[in-house]
């Protein structure tokens, strides 16, 4: 169980969530139909001509289910502990990256 204050933590998730939900409503909107709709036999051929696009898109919903696992850790009382260790994560690492699961040490050791 974690003592730390989860209110300006839960809102900048929130805002995050919101923003990113956003931003792909708008993506969506300007662009509508799927890549090969747009580039024709270019995106045809697989990902190998759009590892670029292939990264983002996976990196947005990393990020978002980060952001959901968050908010549920919030609420069940386990945000800002180490997943791996079970050490508070330190207010500095939160601030930086509200959505984290890992403390500094931890995550060193995971790369």
């Amino acid at each position: 169980m974690t003592t730390i204050d989860t209110a300006e933590y839960r809102k900048r998730l929130e805002d995050e969530r919101a923003r990113l939900t956003h931003a792909v409503d708008f993506l969506e909107k300007e662009n509508p139909g799927s890549m090969t709709d747009e580039l024709g036999e270019l995106a045809e051929g697989g990902t190998d001509n759009h590892l670029g696009d292939t990264a983002t898109a996976m990196y947005d919903r990393e990020l978002d289910e980060g952001l959901e696992d968050a908010l549920k850790r919030i609420e069940d009382g386990t945000y800002g502990t180490c997943e791996v260790c079970g050490k508070p994560i330190s207010a500095e690492r939160l601030a930086a990256i509200p959505w984290v699961r890992l403390c500094i040490d931890d995550q060193r050791r995971a790369r």
